[in-house]
């Protein structure tokens, strides 16, 4: 097929620079424009010293940018400022939206939240929750795709597979996620100085974190009904990865060998979901670099509880390569085009 003609926004962000790096092992992807308001007029070069080389446009602002020359955006711009961009975007142009702003189908949960009411919900009522593991189908013919959260991604591969065949309580979870600094952004924040975060490790956004009704609503959709979970994330002193260590109560009678049975036939072909072999304990380590999620079941020393571990690079399968997976089936192109590559270690 012809090369389709993209534009990344935010592409002086962490997402967007990874955008950049992985798409440029892309043979069906030609980048035409990149955003970046605070960097317009720069070479991505001298924004990115480690993507120098590449032959890439130069950084300009959105208002800049020739939509109507473009078959793909990738939108890596903060929250609550991606809405009124796509709702001005030709029709023809599928899009990818690595915010929040698309993730929750309920405009109104979504004001709950995000502290504003949506934008654009004509939009939202298309856009299609690009878990692409779940959600293959809907992604192949949607224009307009929710790119998952990081800690989401991370809680719901694990967890649904096992809600919808009843193998553990939906109303009894527990999820303890810890994540790189990077899924902080890279704007300047006293929170993320380096003698803020280096050397400890602390929780934030407890029990108010804006992850948790993304995740609550995949969980629910396979549950049949709504639920709630006990979520809190934690802030670790590394740039990369998330883990997320689940606690919950499996059904009468099984045991972690059953549920690991049933996620590896639920992953079964799938070609960046590993479930690993028994005893076997995700680590961020081991996807650094990686499109790859990596899932495990154990027996807890409770009767009847079962600890649920997952590990992803929050900028890869977490953002940037989850979008370009949803870019591959939206565009008919192989799933694992310019994501094959397997992870850094050590």
């Amino acid at each position: 097929m012809n090369q389709v003609r993209i534009a990344i926004l935010g592409a002086s962000g962490y997402t967007g620079a990874e955008l950049v790096r992985l798409l440029a092992l892309h043979p069906q992807a030609r980048i035409a424009a990149m955003t970046g308001d605070r960097k317009a007029g720069q070479p991505m070069a001298a924004v990115f010293p480690h993507l120098a080389g590449l032959d890439l446009p130069d950084l300009v602002t959105i208002d800049q940018v020739d939509f109507a020359g473009l078959d793909a955006v990738f939108c890596a711009l903060p929250h609550g400022t991606t809405q009124e961009v796509i709702a001005a975007l030709p029709a023809t142009v599928k899009v990818i939206d690595l915010s929040a702003d698309f993730r929750l189908a309920d405009v109104g949960t979504y004001a709950q939240w995000y502290g504003h009411e949506h934008r654009a919900p004509d939009l939202q009522r298309d856009a299609v929750y690009g878990l692409v593991e779940l959600a293959r189908a809907q992604v192949r013919e949607a224009r307009l795709v929710a790119n998952p959260g990081c800690y989401p991604t991370a809680s719901q591969l694990p967890l649904i597979p096992l809600i919808a065949a009843g193998a553990i309580a939906a109303d009894d979870i527990i999820i303890d996620a810890k994540s790189g600094t990077s899924g902080a952004g890279r704007s300047a924040k006293e929170a993320n100085l380096f003698c803020e975060v280096a050397d400890g490790i602390h929780p934030y956004g407890i029990a108010s974190h804006r992850h948790a009704p993304e995740i609550e609503q995949g969980l629910s959709q396979a549950a049949g009904r709504p639920v709630m979970v006990n979520f809190t994330p934690h802030l670790m002193p590394m740039s990369r990865g998330i883990l997320t260590t689940i606690y919950a109560r499996a059904a009468r009678g099984l045991k972690a060998a059953d549920l690991r049975a049933i996620l590896a036939d639920s992953y079964r072909g799938e070609p960046f979901v590993r479930v690993l072999p028994p005893g076997v304990a995700p680590a961020t380590r081991h996807v650094r670099g990686s499109n790859f999620c990596l899932i495990n079941a154990f027996d807890d020393r409770l009767p009847g509880r079962v600890i649920l571990c997952a590990a992803i690079d929050n900028l890869v399968k977490g953002a940037s390569g989850q979008a370009i997976q949803n870019f591959n089936v939206m565009f008919g192109l192989p799933e694992t085009t310019a994501l094959a590559q397997q992870p850094m270690f050590p």
